[in-house]
């Protein structure tokens, strides 16, 4: 049986579809996923004779990314994605890995999203913002790559409606007012952080990275809707306003 409960020891596999996923924003991702768990596991699939693929060559020995040759087989067919999927069974069976980081943008990876939450597993995604939605909801949590871009200092700093920070929206209201009402809530109406943010994740890829906090404690304290208060035992209480 996997233990869930700690974060930072959780064994996570990085696979990154390099035909079909941008290097830019490779830090970020580390810095993200590194928080989930350590990373031991880091390979990067394509065909690496492409010159498409030289912004990615460079990088794999600067973070210990192990390169994986795949030949395109059939023109306009990617041989990349199976290569991946099949990697990735091969980890889930042998059951040394505690969690998934999947870099890709691309839909085909919906049904290994699917089969290794199955199995009890978190799949962490990155890719862009037009990633289809079918795969994002597929996520344990799903980030954009473009908000992890953000600059820390800056996330902390500035208001949710300055630059670098997504002004709230209604599905971000509906994603924490669903989260709230399906939360545990005391005779004053307050619930814990940590219940709310755990009910966004149930009901969607929710991530508070994606507009643009590296704290859910941040984020919640942007939203007019939401008041928020130390607990008795220092733990951060929530309560919906309206």
């Amino acid at each position: 049986m996997r233990d869930y409960d700690h974060d930072n020891e959780k064994n996570v596999a990085l696979l990154i579809d390099a035909d079909n996923a941008s290097p830019d924003h490779l830090d970020e991702l580390l810095l993200v996923l590194g928080e989930l768990g350590t990373i031991n596991i880091r390979r990067a699939y394509g065909n690496w004779a492409k010159t498409s693929l030289k912004g990615w060559g460079q990088l794999t020995g600067l973070h210990s990314i192990i390169p994986m040759q795949q030949f395109d087989v059939v023109k306009g067919k990617s041989a990349t994605d199976m290569r991946m999927t099949i990697d990735a069974m091969d980890l889930l069976y042998r059951g040394n890995v505690d969690g998934f980081g999947i870099m890709s943008s691309d839909s085909d990876f919906l049904p290994l999203a699917q089969r290794i939450r199955e199995d009890g597993l978190p799949v962490y995604g990155f890719g862009t913002a037009k990633t289809p939605l079918s795969f994002q909801q597929a996520c344990t949590r799903f980030f954009d790559m473009g908000a992890l871009a953000l600059d820390d200092a800056e996330e902390l700093e500035q208001p949710a409606t300055e630059k670098g920070q997504r002004p709230v929206d209604t599905e971000l209201l509906q994603v924490l007012g669903a989260a709230y009402k399906a939360s545990k809530r005391d005779e004053e109406g307050y619930t814990t952080l940590s219940e709310l943010g755990q009910r966004a994740k149930a009901v969607s890829s929710f991530a508070a990275r994606n507009y643009g906090f590296t704290r859910l404690s941040d984020l919640i304290k942007a939203v007019p809707n939401f008041e928020v208060k130390p607990g008795a035992d220092g733990a951060l209480l929530v309560k919906r306003l309206r």
